[in-house]
C-alpha cells in the first residue's frame, strides 16, 4: 500500500440549524477542508459522500451527495454515496483511504452530512424508526434483559418513560450487564459524562459548551437506569470532510501539517455469543487496525470513541485495548481519560456532548484527532500527541455493532 496522508480537515458547529439543508452543512463542512488544504474542488479525484437520514427526512434517496457538492465545483470525480449508520463517514474515509493507498487516485476526501432536527415529527421519527433495525434492538432487549434484572437503581430512582427509547434501553441493558459483571458503578458512568462535558466546554463546535456536574448528571432525568439525560447523545445536525493524498501528491500541499493514516480498517458485526467478547466487531476491528498501523494500544496518545451513551465510552475503550476487561469504570473514575490524564478520551466532548450528526460523526472524530496531532488544538491541546485512535460504530444487529471501523493517525 502507499503512505495515505489527510492534508485537509473541516467541521461545522454540531447541533441545532434550523435554518439550514443538509446541503447547506456539506457545502461548509467540504469549503473549510478544501481551505485548510488550500486545495480546489478541481483537485479532487474520488468522493465518498456519507449520509444516513435524508431519504426519511427529505424524501432525496439518491444521489444526495452531489446534488449537495456539485453547486460548489465538485464534479467530473468518482463518487459515491455511502450509507453505513452512525459509522457513515468512517467508512468513508476508509474507502477513500483504499483508493488513494491502492494508486487508485491521489487526491480523495470523505464527507459525512446529517440533517436530523426538524419541525415534522413523523419525518423525524421515520430517521430512527426503521423496522428491522427496532425488531433488532427489541429482540436484544427482551432476550438479556431478564440476565440484568437483580442490578436495580436506587429507591426512588425511575425511569422518565416520556423519555424512554428503546435505543437507550439496549445500552442500559449492555451497562447492567457490565455492572453486575464487573462491578462497575453508577458512578463510574457518570463520570465519564461529567469529563465529556467538561471537555466540550473547550471546543467552540461542540453542540453543548456546559459543565455537568457528577451530582447534577446523577440527579437528572433517568432516560433508561443507569443512563441519565446528559449521559445520552443529543438530536444533531452537521457536516464534516477529510481530504487525503499519497506521498506523490504530497509535495503540493504544506507537508508541516499533514497528518499520516497509519491504519484504516471497517468491518462488520457477527452472530457471536455475548460472553465473546473477544470476537466483538469493535475488537476485532480495533486489533486488525494496530497490526495494520505497527502500533500497540500503550502507543497511543489520544482517542475518540463512540459514546452515544457514557456506557459505551467505557465499553469502547476496553474493546479497543486502551484498559482490560472491567477496568472501563475505574480508568475513568482515576482520570485517566481526561485531558491531563495518561490516556484522554473524547476530548472533543464526545458524542454526549459535542453532538452527534449520525454520518458526520465519525469524520468529525477524525477533525479532532487531527487538530491535536498537529498541536492546534488550542485550549484543549492533549501536549505532545503523536499517534491517535478514532473508534466509530454503527447500527445494532444481534448483539453487537453491525458495523465497526478504527482508524489510527500518526504526526507525519
Amino acid at each position: 500500500m502507499r503512505e495515505v496522508f489527510i492534508i485537509g480537515v473541516g467541521m461545522t458547529r454540531f447541533g441545532a440549524h434550523a435554518d439550514r439543508s443538509v446541503g447547506d452543512l456539506a457545502r461548509e463542512a467540504v469549503g473549510l477542508a478544501l481551505s485548510d488544504a488550500e486545495a480546489e474542488a478541481g483537485d479532487l479525484e474520488a468522493v465518498f459522500y456519507a449520509n444516513t437520514a435524508q431519504g426519511a427526512i427529505e424524501g432525496q434517496h439518491g444521489v444526495k451527495g452531489q446534488h449537495a457538492l456539485r453547486p460548489i465545483g465538485v464534479e467530473h470525480c468518482l463518487f459515491v454515496n455511502v450509507e453505513d449508520a452512525c459509522a457513515g463517514s468512517s467508512a468513508a474515509l476508509n474507502l477513500a483511504f483504499a483508493q488513494v493507498a491502492g494508486g487508485f487516485c491521489d487526491i480523495a476526501m470523505a464527507v459525512g452530512a446529517e440533517k436530523l432536527n426538524t419541525p415534522d415529527k413523523v419525518r423525524r421519527l421515520a430517521a430512527f424508526s426503521q423496522p428491522e433495525d427496532l425488531a433488532a434492538v427489541t429482540a436484544f432487549v427482551e432476550t438479556y434483559s431478564p440476565r440484568a434484572a437483580d442490578i436495580q437503581p436506587p429507591p426512588g430512582v425511575v425511569n422518565d418513560e416520556r423519555m424512554r427509547s428503546i435505543f437507550m434501553d439496549a445500552y442500559s441493558v449492555n451497562a447492567r450487564l457490565h455492572m453486575k459483571k464487573y462491578g462497575t458503578t453508577w458512578e463510574q458512568i457518570a463520570q465519564v459524562s461529567a469529563k465529556n462535558h467538561h471537555h466540550s466546554t473547550m471546543n467552540p463546535l461542540a453542540q453543548f459548551q456546559k459543565e455537568f456536574p457528577l451530582a447534577e448528571i446523577l440527579a437528572a432525568r433517568v432516560i433508561s437506569w443507569p443512563l441519565t439525560l446528559p449521559m445520552c447523545a443529543p438530536v444533531s445536525d452537521g457536516a464534516s470532510a477529510v481530504i487525503v493524498c499519497s506521498r506523490e501528491a504530497l509535495a503540493r500541499f504544506d507537508e508541516r501539517r499533514a497528518v499520516r493514516i497509519l491504519a484504516s480498517v471497517l468491518r462488520s458485526g457477527s452472530d457471536r455469543d455475548i460472553e465473546d467478547v473477544e470476537n466483538a466487531s469493535v475488537r476485532l476491528t480495533a486489533k486488525a487496525a494496530f497490526k495494520q498501523a505497527g502500533l500497540k494500544p500503550s502507543d497511543i496518545s489520544l482517542a475518540e470513541v463512540h459514546d452515544a451513551s457514557a456506557y459505551a465510552e467505557i465499553a469502547q475503550i476496553e474493546m479497543v485495548g486502551l484498559c482490560n476487561f472491567g477496568e472501563g469504570g475505574p480508568l475513568t473514575a482515576s482520570g485517566a481519560t481526561a485531558l491531563g490524564g495518561r490516556i484522554p478520551v473524547n476530548v472533543s466532548g464526545g458524542l454526549q456532548s459535542k453532538g452527534h450528526p449520525v454520518a458526520a460523526t465519525g469524520a468529525g472524530q477524525i477533525y479532532e484527532l487531527v487538530q491535536h496531532l498537529r498541536n492546534e488544538a488550542g485550549q484543549r491541546q492533549v501536549e505532545g500527541a503523536r499517534y491517535a485512535l478514532a473508534s466509530c460504530s454503527g447500527g445494532f444487529i444481534g448483539v453487537e455493532d453491525a458495523a465497526a471501523c478504527a482508524t489510527i493517525l500518526g504526526r507525519a
